[in-house]
C-alpha cells in the first residue's frame, strides 16, 4: 500500500511531551503552561471521529529526536481507511494520524547530527504527525530543498517515495513503454505522472472521472479514461489491444485481475492499496467481504507459464529501512531542483476544517494533494491607495 492507500514507513510520531510542573513561589503566579493542538481519532468512524484537542506541555526530545514546529501536514488514502479502522498500521484510538508533515526544527536532542535549530524538515511517521508541535526521531526527517514550500513538502514524501519506488524499482519503467494509472489525479497519481515524463516516450493511460480530464491531458495523461461510465480494459484494448507494459493498482479485488490480464507478456502489475474498501463515512462489511472474496490469487505455476509478474507494495512496512527510503529522496529531491517534479496541491485547509478535507478526497474531488495546516496564513492588510 502506499501513501494514498497506506502508510509511510517508521514508528509513529510522539506527541511533544508534557513539561515539569513548576511549584509557585512567594505571591507570585506559576508562569501559564506551554500548550498546542492536535488532530485526535476518538474512535473509528465518521469524519466527526476527527477534531481538533488542546494539549498542554512543550517539546522535549530524547537522545536521536527533533521537535518540530509543524507548518503543513499531508492528507493521504491512508489516513481515510486508518479513521475507519481498516488500516493495521494505526495504533488504537485516541491517537493522533497523520504520516507526513513539514516544519520548522524547534529542537535537538542528545546526539543528534546534520540537523540544526530552524531548518526545515520533511518529517515522515506511521503515525501522529497531525500536531503543532511532534517529536520524531532524526533520521524520519528529510532537509527540505530550497524554493520549496511548506505545503509542497508535506505533499511530497509519501507520493513521490510510493511512485518512484513502483514505477522504477518494482516496474522497471523504460522508454516506449506504456503503463495503466489508476486514481490519476489523486497524490500518487499526479506523482507517477510527473515521473513518468522523465522517460522518453512513455504511453500513459489514466482513469478519473471526466471532469479531471483536461487537467490530466494537461499533466501528460495521453488517454484519460472515464471509470465511471466506460469498462476501462475495453478502452485500453481499443487503443493497445495487447495491453500495457505496467499497470498500477491501488484498488485492489476484482480491479487486481482486470489489472494482470490486461498486461503484455513480460508485463509487471504492482498493487499498493484497496482502495474499494472504501465506500462511505464509515466501514462496510459487504463492501469489504466483496473485495476480499474477488481478491486475486495466483500460483508461481501460473506465473511461469504467463511470462509476467506481481509485486505488492507498501511504504508503512518498511520502518526500518533508513537507507534504501533516504536514497529514494536523494533521488527525488535531485529531481525536484532540475524542475522535473512539482507536488500539485489540490487544496489547503486548516485543522478545524479536518471533516471537509476528508470528505473532498473521499469523495474523489481532489486533483492533486489535499493539505492540512495547524492554521491558515493570515493575509496582510491592503494598503489604501492616496
Amino acid at each position: 500500500m502506499s501513501g494514498e492507500e497506506a502508510a509511510a514507513p517508521p514508528a509513529p510520531a510522539e506527541p511533544a511531551p508534557p513539561a515539569e510542573q513548576r511549584a509557585a513561589g512567594g505571591g507570585d503566579a506559576p508562569p501559564a503552561e506551554p500548550q498546542y493542538r492536535a488532530l485526535v481519532l476518538s474512535g473509528f468512524g465518521g469524519y466527526e471521529k476527527v477534531k481538533v484537542q488542546v494539549r498542554r506541555g512543550e517539546p522535549s526530545p530524547r537522545p536521536g529526536e527533533l521537535a518540530v514546529r509543524v507548518r503543513a501536514c499531508g492528507l493521504n488514502f491512508a489516513d481515510l481507511l486508518a479513521r475507519q479502522g481498516l488500516y493495521e498500521r494505526l495504533p488504537p484510538p485516541p491517537v493522533s494520524p497523520g504520516m507526513e508533515c513539514a516544519g520548522t526544527v524547534l529542537a535537538l536532542g542528545e546526539g543528534v547530527t546534520g540537523r540544526q535549530v530552524g531548518d526545515k524538515v520533511m518529517v515522515l511517521a506511521r503515525a501522529g504527525l497531525w500536531q503543532e508541535v511532534v517529536t520524531v526521531p532524526a533520521n524520519q526527517t528529510f532537509l527540505m530543498p530550497d524554493g520549496m514550500s511548506f505545503e509542497e513538502a508535506a505533499a511530497f514524501l509519501v507520493n513521490y517515495i510510493t511512485a518512484y519506488m513502483i514505477l522504477f524499482d518494482f516496474g522497471n519503467l523504460r522508454p516506449n513503454q506504456s503503463i495503466l494509472i489508476h486514481m490519476a489525479a489523486g497524490g500518487v497519481g499526479t506523482a507517477a505522472i510527473q515521473l513518468c515524463k522523465t522517460v522518453e516516450n512513455v504511453t500513459i493511460f489514466g482513469t478519473a472521472s471526466a471532469s479531471k480530464h483536461d487537467a490530466l491531458r494537461e499533466s501528460g495523461v495521453a488517454h484519460p479514461i472515464d471509470y465511471r461510465s466506460m469498462d476501462y480494459v475495453e478502452e485500453v484494448r481499443k487503443i493497445s489491444p495487447k495491453g500495457v507494459d505496467i499497470v498500477l493498482d491501488p484498488l485492489g479485488g476484482s480491479d487486481t485481475s482486470k489489472a494482470f490480464n490486461l498486461l503484455k507478456p513480460m508485463g509487471k502489475l504492482i498493487t499498493y492499496g484497496v482502495a474499494n474498501l472504501l465506500t462511505g463515512q464509515k466501514k462496510n462489511l459487504v463492501a469489504m467481504a466483496k473485495t476480499w472474496w474477488n481478491q486475486f490469487s495466483i500460483n508461481a505455476l501460473q506465473l511461469l507459464h504467463l511470462n509476467k509478474a506481481v509485486c505488492g507494495y507498501h511504504l508503512g512496512y518498511m520502518d526500518e529501512e533508513f537507507e534504501l527510503i533516504g536514497g529514494v529522496v536523494a533521488k527525488l529531491v535531485s529531481l525536484y531542483n532540475q524542475g522535473k517534479i512539482k507536488p500539485k496541491i489540490d487544496s489547503v485547509w486548516p485543522f478545524e476544517q479536518v471533516a471537509d478535507a476528508m470528505r473532498q478526497m473521499q469523495e474523489k474531488k481532489n486533483v492533486g494533494k489535499v493539505i492540512l495546516v495547524p492554521e491558515l496564513p493570515k493575509e496582510e492588510p491592503k494598503k489604501e491607495e492616496n
